[in-house]
């Protein structure tokens, strides 16, 4: 048969299934009519009017050609056809039920198990508070965590490692599709002795650019933003240091290794204990956004909904 011929037989097209065969709420009518010896009782038990189960079994009738109860008085007889329908239909039932239960092991499964991938500065200082307030709603779901950067997040997602990501980046990566969940502010922070510590007038975009600093690899949102922010000012110069966590490159800098460029959720104690200094830049931003992220097509559901919707009602 040729392509243009789906759908057709010899004779001409195929009519679906689903056109000749009952639905499983006329079924389910019939059995209960069957064994409860009456319409209006069936009709009570299926939580429908008699009119409308009497539509709905004469409907089933003129479906399938036949009759299928006989109506009297003193109640409701199945045919000999509607005796042999009933029996076909139990099985359909049956069938079904055993889907319906399949079904709900598949989502129970699902949702007994998180697998969540986050950027280095969200896995550090948003996320376990997220995860916190998931535990206490959903404590019977395990939830496994793969920290790395925006990259990896991207990566663990389009090859099924991960059921939702979180991200700080300038754009959602490719494949993925996502939606912000906050802000985030990129600052230039020097230790307190360092002369850009001490200097009284704003650093120049030129100069960031120009000076060797402590910075994430290539891959992270950290990286990502700031080489876009200053692709116009000559674009960065090789890194003094280039380290693989937010944590190593805040403890090289309050080290006095040299600056560095962090978000601003990563450094608040420091700068508040003085351990680190931030340093102004002049007509330049580095804001973000943070976002949640899933492969394309692929809404989150089951627990992976629940956390979506909690990282929007927490800071």
């Amino acid at each position: 048969m040729g392509a243009g011929n789906e759908g057709h037989t010899a004779t001409g097209p195929v009519v679906p299934l689903s056109h000749r065969v009952p639905d499983l709420g006329a079924l389910e009518l019939l059995l209960a009519v069957a064994r409860l010896g009456s319409l209006g009782r069936a009709a009570r038990e299926r939580g429908i009017s008699q009119p409308a189960a009497s539509s709905r079994l004469r409907s089933m009738e003129q479906q399938l050609g036949v009759a299928l109860v006989e109506r009297s008085p003193r109640g409701s007889r199945l045919t000999d056809a509607g005796a042999l329908v009933t029996d076909w239909a139990r099985q359909v039932v049956e069938a079904a039920e055993a889907f319906d239960a399949g079904a709900q092991a598949l989502r129970g499964r699902r949702d007994s198990r998180l697998r969540v991938a986050a950027s280095m500065t969200i896995a550090e200082y948003l996320l376990p508070g997220w995860l916190i307030a998931l535990r206490a709603q959903r404590p019977d779901t395990a939830v496994s965590l793969l920290a790395g950067n925006s990259a990896a997040v991207a990566e663990r997602l389009l090859t099924g490692e991960a059921d939702l990501g979180f991200v700080e980046g300038l754009d959602v990566p490719a494949g993925l599709d996502g939606a912000v969940i906050g802000h985030d502010r990129l600052v230039v922070v020097a230790a307190p002795a360092h002369p850009w510590a001490r200097r009284r007038t704003e650093l120049t975009a030129a100069e960031l650019a120009a000076t060797p600093l402590i910075l994430r690899e290539r891959g992270s949102g950290t990286r990502q933003v700031l080489d876009a922010a200053l692709a116009g000012h000559g674009g960065l110069a090789a890194p003094l240091l280039e380290l693989a966590s937010t944590t190593a490159v805040k403890a090289a800098a309050v080290s006095g290794a040299g600056p560095s460029v962090l978000s601003e959720l990563a450094v608040g104690e420091e700068l508040a204990a003085r351990r680190l200094v931030e340093v102004p830049v002049l007509g330049t931003g580095f804001g973000r956004e943070l976002r949640a992220v899933w492969p394309a097509g692929q809404r989150p559901a089951g627990p992976a909904r629940h956390l979506l919707g909690l990282t929007r009602a927490l800071p």
